[in-house]
């Protein structure tokens, strides 16, 4: 890997006290396309960045957990950051996560785990013990978040408004056609069942065709109960879409299924990808379309 090519690392070190929500942390930088590891030693931070760097690599957005899990962690931390600031290469960034003693003790309590550092004594014990020793580190980080009145959620919010301005993180519309006889798509957010509508199936013509044929999607979409659902729907999916997007989600998934998966539900997911996809980047994919060509 060149300087050139590497010159654009950003490296976020996801760092704090236990039970500050480190996880949540890691899974939205994961959303944001960061290659993400957690619990990594501290010592072994040199040189993961040096096989990076040796291996040609493409990845320019690094999350790394570290906490004191890692054992021996000042020492070997504070010696692979001023390690760090050696390397033109890398933009490195600590994210540090903190919380009121109050709010860790209640989340010890709800979760019922007792805490790394005081296995057998109370909660307050290590979380005070953690919090002294925290103290050099979250004094050298650039970005201190405090989750005490943050839900999951919103701290999930708060890291993807403030590191998407330095990514490509898009929000993906994916809609699925699929047919009820070969099962749910296991992927699938939202699933909705068009099987009440009129069956171009019944129809010899129509048969053999799919709703990507205009005959075929020109014949769903006539019937007053097609336009009523669409309408229904498309006024569900306007209203539902973009909470998903605030949730800070990365993409949504949805199925719409018909008893083949050959024509209504084909119809109707083109329908909705083209509406939507003058707002969303929005893609369709048809699981069944070619069923019945394997089934010959």
């Amino acid at each position: 890997m060149s300087e050139e090519s590497t010159n654009d690392l950003r490296l976020v070190i996801i760092t704090g006290m236990s039970g500050a929500g480190k996880t949540v942390a890691i899974q939205s930088f994961e959303d944001l396309g960061y290659f993400c590891v957690d619990n990594l030693p501290p010592s072994l931070l040199p040189k993961f960045l040096e096989l990076m760097k040796e291996s040609g690599s493409k990845m320019n957005k690094v999350a790394l957990v570290m906490d004191l899990r890692g054992g021996e962690f000042f020492v070997n931390l504070f010696e692979a950051l001023d390690d760090l600031s050696e390397k033109s290469w890398i933009t490195p960034q600590i994210l540090f996560l903190d919380a009121k003693n109050s709010t860790l003790v209640s989340r010890y309590k709800e979760t019922r785990r007792s805490h790394p550092l005081a296995p057998t004594d109370s909660p307050l014990k290590g979380i005070e013990q953690e919090r002294e020793m925290l103290e050099e580190i979250k004094g050298r980080s650039q970005i201190i978040y405090d989750t005490s009145e943050l839900k999951p959620r919103e701290l999930r919010e708060k890291i993807l408004n403030h590191f998407s301005a330095h990514t490509n993180h898009t929000f993906t519309v994916n809609i699925q056609s699929f047919g009820f006889k070969y099962g749910l798509p296991i992927d699938a957010d939202l699933v909705f069942d068009v099987r009440f509508l009129p069956n171009p199936h019944y129809i010899d013509t129509m048969r053999p065709k799919t709703g990507l044929d205009e005959e075929v999607s020109s014949y769903v979409l006539k019937w007053s109960e097609t336009q009523k659902f669409i309408e229904k729907l498309g006024d569900l999916l306007a209203f539902m879409i973009p909470q998903y997007k605030r949730e800070g989600k990365s993409q949504l998934v949805i199925a719409i299924g018909c008893t083949g998966g050959q024509h209504r539900s084909v119809t109707l997911a083109e329908y909705f990808t083209t509406y939507f996809g003058k707002d969303y980047d929005t893609h369709v994919t048809h699981r069944d379309i070619e069923r019945r060509k394997e089934a010959r």
